[in-house]
């Protein structure tokens, strides 16, 4: 076993990992494969960490979640499929996204995106707001709902 193989130099690499952002039990065991770090030393320095708590898949899952919902809101479907991307398990998917609300999501999304579209006719704007929220993950009735609501609340305002 080399210096590099060590279980400390292990840690080390798994340590500075996290440093950037918390990472799924998969992500990390994954990362440290392609750092050429055997099972044996992977498996042990996973345990460490769950001990430690600096993985915990629901925890990863929910802050995934709620940095998702506040930057730029997603589906709850895009943020499931995310999540399945980074190896989560999917009870796990089931618990962090049950309470994702679409409709809110959708929008409040569309609330910030609205002010861009205001001087555009109805097939413009429902066009180009449709995209838009499709593209964030969003599901048809989500969207059409979304369009109408918003799209009445500005023509209420002129």
């Amino acid at each position: 076993m080399t210096d590099d193989a060590t279980p400390q130099h292990c840690l080390n690499v798994a340590y500075h990992y996290l440093t950037y952002r918390a990472r799924s039990e998969v992500e990390l065991r994954q990362y440290l494969h392609k750092r050429g770090f055997g099972d044996e030393v992977v498996g042990e320095i996973i345990t460490r960490l769950k001990e430690q708590g600096l993985i915990d898949d629901v925890a990863f899952a929910q802050f995934w979640r709620d940095s998702r919902l506040s930057s730029k809101p997603r589906s709850k479907r895009l943020i499931s499929q995310e999540l399945k991307e980074k190896k989560v398990a999917e009870d796990t998917i089931k618990q962090v996204t049950n309470d994702i609300d679409d409709e809110e999501s959708a929008y409040k999304l569309a609330c910030c995106r609205v002010h861009m579209l205001a001087h555009l006719d109805y097939p413009d704007f429902q066009r180009r707001l449709s995209n838009y929220l499709a593209y964030r993950g969003f599901s048809y009735d989500v969207i059409r709902q979304t369009v109408s609501r918003l799209w009445k609340e500005k023509q209420s305002r002129t």
